[in-house]
C-alpha cells in the first residue's frame, strides 16, 4: 500500500478539505486499501467526531465512483461491502437543509506531520469558520520546526486573536511551554475555547487557559493591580490578526502595551497578504510606535507535497518578528 498517498487522503478528509487528493485507481481497487479507508474514516466507530453528514456523503460517493472506475476485472476486484453499506446508510438518513447545515458547527482535525512521535499528533477543534487555508498553520509549523527548538519550550506564551485556539493548543500539547494563554476579543470565542481544550485532552491542564483580551483596551483595569496575576509573558503569537485595516491601530496599541509591561518579550505575527494595502498599513502603524518589523524567512511547501496540516500556497504569508526600536 502507498501509505503516503492513503495517509494524505485521510488527513485531508479529517481537515474537511474541499478538494481531496484521492489515491490512484490502482490503489483504490485493492481490498486492503478499501478496508483501511473504511476502518480509519467511515466505520461507525472510526471517528469520535466525524465530519458533517453532507461532507461524508460527498466524499464517499466520489470514492466509490473512483473505485468502480478503476476495476477492469470484477472477478479479481470489487467494491468493499463495508463502504457500500456505509454509503447506503448515509443516503438513507435524513439530511439537514443546506442553509442549516452550513451554520452547524463541525469538527475538524489537523494532522501534525512535523511533530515527532506517533501518538497524539492531531489537533481537533470546532472551527469558527470553514476550514482550509489559515495562517495559524504556517505559524505553528514554523514554531515547531527543529530550527526553533527553544521558541516555545519553557516559555510563557500569549496568543492574540486565538479564534479556535489552534496555535495555543499546539503549543500546549506538543511544545512544552510553561504557560499558554489563548486570548480573543470575542466573548463567544473565549467561551468556546474550553471545548477545544477538552477535545485535545487539555481540560485539566494548567498549561493553557482562555482570556478575554480586547485590542486597544487597557490591559489593567481599575480593579486589577497587575495583568495576568503578575505573571510575565515571554512570547506573543498572532496568526492572521492583520486581516482588517480598521483593527490594526488597536492591535498595535496592545502590542505596544505588552512591550511596556515586558520589554524583552518576543512578538511573532503571521500576516496573510490578501492585499498589500492592509499589510503596508500594519507596517506603518508599527513604525509610528517605533516598533521594528523583521520578516522571517518561511518557505511555503507546495500543496501537492504537504502531508498535514494543509494550507494554501497561493496567498503570500509573512511571518514577522516585532521588536521595539531604540
Amino acid at each position: 500500500m502507498d501509505e503516503v498517498s492513503v495517509n494524505r487522503f485521510c488527513s485531508q478528509y479529517l481537515q474537511l478539505e474541499r478538494d481531496l487528493d484521492y489515491p490512484t485507481g490502482q490503489l483504490l481497487r485493492e481490498a486492503h486499501v478499501q478496508d483501511a479507508l473504511h476502518h480509519r474514516l467511515f466505520a461507525g466507530d472510526a471517528l469520535a467526531h466525524p465530519p458533517p453528514a453532507r461532507y461524508q456523503v460527498r466524499v464517499l460517493k466520489e470514492l466509490v465512483s473512483r473505485i468502480e472506475a478503476s476495476i477492469d476485472d470484477w472477478e479479481e476486484h470489487g467494491v468493499s461491502d463495508d463502504l457500500m453499506a456505509q454509503l447506503s446508510e448515509l443516503l438513507a438518513a435524513p439530511m439537514p437543509e443546506e442553509l442549516i447545515a452550513v451554520q452547524q458547527k463541525a469538527y475538524v482535525t489537523y494532522s501534525q506531520s512535523l511533530l515527532s512521535g506517533d501518538s497524539g499528533r492531531a489537533i481537533s477543534s470546532r472551527p469558527a469558520a470553514p476550514p482550509g487555508f489559515g495562517p495559524g498553520k504556517p505559524l505553528s509549523i514554523w514554531a515547531n520546526t527543529s530550527a526553533h527548538p527553544s521558541l516555545v519550550q519553557d516559555k510563557r506564551v500569549l496568543e492574540l486573536g486565538a479564534g479556535t485556539g489552534y496555535v495555543s493548543i499546539l503549543c500546549a500539547k506538543h511544545l512544552a511551554p510553561s504557560q499558554v494563554i489563548a486570548s480573543d476579543g470575542s466573548d463567544d470565542v473565549v467561551a468556546n475555547l474550553p471545548e477545544n481544550f477538552y477535545l485535545n485532552g487539555l481540560q485539566d491542564s494548567r498549561a493553557i487557559s482562555a482570556m478575554d483580551l480586547k485590542w486597544g483596551h487597557a490591559l489593567v483595569g481599575t480593579e486589577e493591580a497587575e495583568w495576568n496575576g503578575g505573571q510575565p509573558i515571554d512570547l506573543v503569537l498572532g496568526a492572521d490578526v492583520t486581516y482588517d485595516e480598521s483593527v490594526i491601530p488597536s492591535l498595535v496599541a496592545t502590542i505596544d502595551d505588552l512591550f511596556d509591561m515586558f520589554p524583552r518579550v518576543l512578538v511573532i505575527i503571521t500576516a496573510t497578504e490578501r492585499n498589500r494595502q492592509t499589510f503596508d498599513a500594519f507596517i506603518n502603524v508599527c513604525q509610528k510606535r517605533t516598533l521594528d518589523i523583521e520578516e522571517v524567512k518561511f518557505d511555503i511547501t507546495p500543496q501537492d507535497a504537504q502531508t498535514g496540516p494543509f494550507y494554501s500556497d497561493k496567498v503570500p504569508i509573512r511571518i514577522c518578528r516585532i521588536t521595539r526600536g531604540r
